[in-house]
């Protein structure tokens, strides 16, 4: 998971798509956290995104660079301990003008069953599975 961690930092932003109803949805995220030996991201629960994830936890990320692009797939499990907030907010300040690890908006999720690809146009896909 080492790898597909270091990737989404150095990257800075990726795409999270998820599904609401038969329609998918893609935006831009930036959060990502190892907590508990998982990787976790960070929402609002008054988001469309939160809406969709308890609809639906299966989601995709997909980020790009230096010629190669890193795909995970897997199933987002929603963390309401306080530790596991509170972590992501440590880990990006900025955030916690916005958030607060016991507000009644912050959501953390961490991927279960999860699956990234390393792709690009010159060598073979590499995975992680974690």
């Amino acid at each position: 998971m080492q790898k597909t961690v270091d990737f989404l930092k150095k990257a800075g932003t990726y795409y999270l798509a998820t599904t609401d109803g038969d329609q998918p949805r893609v935006r831009p995220f930036g959060t990502v956290n190892v907590f508990d030996g998982k990787l976790y991201i960070q929402t609002g629960k008054v988001k469309d995104v939160s809406k969709q994830i308890h609809a639906n936890p299966k989601v995709e990320i997909c980020a790009f660079m230096d010629g190669t692009w890193l795909r995970v797939c897997g199933e987002l499990v929603e963390d309401d301990r306080r530790e596991a907030k509170q972590s992501m907010l440590d880990a990006y300040p900025s955030l916690q003008g916005m958030y607060s690890a016991d507000d009644a908006n912050t959501e953390v999720f961490y991927f279960k069953s999860a699956k990234a690809t390393f792709s690009s146009f010159t060598g073979a896909p590499e995975t992680e599975e974690f």
